[in-house]
């Protein structure tokens, strides 16, 4: 019997996951279906119940509902657990199991690049995607880990529980050259009329600076980055690697990561330069 999987989200009408996984399943022989569900948060619990329902064999969620699902699920693994965030659903029988790719997402994609993780690392915000992040690059043997948030407390929350420093937005502004990688996980600055979280005045040329928004493809902090002389990783490479990982879970493939990080950029109308 032909499987479906899903995102849910509101707004859902802009995300290209099912571009991406219906061309997964094509290119890998994988007789299934991939749909996008508009779901506003009063209707999340039924929402879920009816994909149960209707056979659905795994989903994703995105934004509102990444927290607010946890309920009503199963069980966690360790990963999601931790994070208290789940963006990844299996379902086995009655069964649904929820997991968090975004982290080991960025991780994998900050890998395309070379990068010495013996190297000073700010993640700048401490939001939901900073915390996966965070545990993600500790993980992977990242050693020192800062958190530079507008609200030092939750900075310091997120530090504590990664085993890293938290910093004010001013501090790290200040220190901002001792980092070798520098990831900006906020939307703040996302608009060309809106300040930077931070001044880029004190960036080291030759650091990864790194946004894990993809649309658009350079975001004013990688644009100004790239004009101090830094190496710039946006956040199209985050989103098909926590899929690729998705998929994984889902049908056991390994599907072709450059391939669709070729497509979804020339998609959102850049070039890709394979590195």
């Amino acid at each position: 019997m032909k499987k479906w999987y899903a995102v849910i989200g509101d707004p859902i009408a802009h995300s290209l996951s099912p571009y991406m996984h219906e061309t997964w399943f094509a290119e890998n022989g994988v007789d299934a279906s991939y749909i996008p569900i508009h779901v506003k948060p009063a209707d999340l619990e039924k929402a879920l119940s009816a994909l149960k329902t209707l056979g659905v064999s795994g989903f994703n969620i995105t934004l509102p509902h990444k927290e607010a699902i946890l309920p009503f699920l199963d069980r966690l693994d360790e990963t999601a657990s931790i994070m208290s965030a789940v963006n990844t659903v299996v379902v086995d029988g009655n069964q649904s199991s929820g997991y968090n790719t975004d982290g080991d997402g960025f991780v994998e994609s900050l890998f395309t690049s070379p990068v010495d993780i013996s190297k000073k690392v700010l993640i700048i915000g401490a939001g939901g995607a900073a915390r996966g992040i965070a545990f993600a690059l500790k993980r992977a043997g990242f050693g020192t880990v800062a958190i530079a948030n507008r609200t030092l407390q939750r900075a310091k929350e997120l530090a504590d529980e990664v085993g890293g420093f938290p910093m004010t937005l001013a501090e790290a502004e200040n220190d901002l050259g001792e980092f070798g990688i520098i990831i900006q996980t906020t939307s703040v600055g996302l608009s060309e009329n809106e300040a930077l979280p931070m001044s880029l005045e004190n960036i080291k040329a030759g650091s990864i600076a790194a946004d894990i928004i993809y649309t658009p493809l350079e975001t004013p902090f990688l644009k100004k980055a790239k004009e101090q002389k830094c190496i710039t990783i946006n956040g199209v490479g985050m989103f098909v690697y926590q899929g690729a990982i998705a998929f994984e879970k889902w049908t056991g493939v390994k599907p072709d990561t450059e391939k669709m990080m070729e497509l979804i950029t020339s998609k959102l109308g850049g070039h890709y330069v394979n590195k």
